[in-house]
């Protein structure tokens, strides 16, 4: 089972302006949403994170963000905790249903194991994505600035982070409201970690970045690499809120995309519905759902055409494309899915359903990997709240 552990966290000394200095993580920000996070605080957390962007012109843009990150902690603006920590993060925010919800979860260092060698586990085959960015940051800056997000197997998680600890930040970002509370107590601090590492942690989000730690801890060999900044939640469906990420279609034609499509499945034509009221209407009718210019259509599983196809509508589309040349890329958000087809970007989209929190624990118990995007874990955490600096 894995080791999670706490460390002396490094924080914004200025926890009352944790909505300019923070912002969502690298690889959900476009260059110009770099460029404005960057903009808004000369100390936000851009600056040392996203050295591509925001350090384009200098001769090393990795050197650049280690030398701020540094000099930010030499003049007070991050200051390291006194002692090793855990950090409770709660948020409380409005999901896709219109349910308010409330989530728990602790960050700290949770072992860098070998790929197969258990304890850490994925869930989903990763695409092909170039990991020489994070891996340069981490030589240059020697910390972990973004979390691994982390469910764990373990019950009873939740309960132990129900009372509150020491508050040391609270924000509201994008309509979701953050608190950060410190754990200095040895007895509590010692609970905790050891019901984290009493079963197996499933990574959620950030398997590449959980990849670079691996490289990293290989290459360098230090105890702190043995560790990665890591937001570790229950595995339970209270405290998950869990989107699609639905499929768009290049390399056919609209035609050749039916075609392909209704081998496996019935075609018929879907109303015309708001996002959440479509989606809905997936979950009782069992059906996805085909975007094409012109309009959507309901795809209803033909009998027997999935017999030996796990019950995952990423399965059953992979299965369905088997062959025919499709190009296949993710995007979250039906508006957006309608948008990418309706301006051509592309020739056509699949709407699928979130996939449910049973379905995840079983494919981790059985210790079988889903196909690449199947899930997409809401809200997104935040860059800033806590660095974990790898000398010290």
């Amino acid at each position: 089972m894995p080791r999670f552990e706490p460390f002396r966290a490094l924080r914004y000394a200025a926890a009352d302006r944790l909505a300019t200095l923070t912002s969502p993580p690298y690889d959900v920000l476009s260059p110009s949403d770099i460029e404005a996070y960057a903009a808004s605080d000369p100390h936000n957390v851009v600056h040392v994170d996203d050295p591509r962007v925001v350090h384009a012109d200098a001769p090393d843009p990795y050197a650049e963000s280690a030398r701020l990150l540094r000099e930010w902690v030499a003049d007070g603006t991050l200051v390291h905790d006194a002692e090793p920590t855990l950090t409770i993060h709660r948020m409380r925010f409005t999901d896709s249903a219109g349910a308010v919800r409330e989530t728990v979860g602790v960050l700290g260092g949770l072992e860098v194991v070998d790929a197969g060698a258990g304890g850490v586990l994925p869930h989903e085959r990763t695409t092909p994505k170039d990991s020489s960015d994070r891996l340069d940051l981490t030589r240059a800056t020697k910390a972990n600035l973004s979390p691994v997000w982390g469910l764990s197997l373990a019950s009873g998680l939740t309960d132990a982070l129900s009372a509150p600890a020491d508050e040391v930040g609270r924000v509201t970002l994008d309509r979701v409201e953050h608190v950060l509370e410190r754990v200095t107590d040895p007895e509590r601090l010692a609970a905790v970690e050891a019901l984290i590492g009493s079963d197996d942690v499933l990574i959620a989000d950030g398997h590449h970045r959980y990849g670079v730690a691996r490289a990293y801890r290989d290459e360098v060999g230090t105890a702190a690499a043995t560790l990665t900044l890591t937001y570790v939640q229950e595995l339970t469906p209270d405290q998950l809120s869990i989107a699609a990420i639905h499929r768009l279609y290049e390399g056919l034609s609209l035609e050749d995309v039916r075609a392909t499509l209704a081998r496996s499945f019935d075609l018929s034509p879907a109303p015309e519905l708001p996002p959440e009221a479509l989606l809905r209407a997936m979950f009782r009718r069992g059906a996805l759902v085909l975007v094409g210019p012109d309009g959507a259509e309901w795809l209803d599983p033909r009998e027997g055409a999935f017999d030996g196809i796990r019950a995952l509508d990423g399965a059953w589309l992979e299965h369905a494309f088997e062959g025919s040349g499709a190009q296949v890329r993710y995007q979250h958000g039906v508006e957006e899915v309608a948008a990418a087809v309706r301006d051509g970007r592309a020739t056509a989209a699949v709407l699928i359903r979130p996939t449910s929190v049973a379905e995840i624990m079983r494919t981790a118990r059985e210790g079988v990997l889903m196909p690449p995007k199947s899930t997409f874990f809401t809200p997104k955490l935040p860059t800033g709240f806590v660095i974990r600096d790898l000398t010290v």
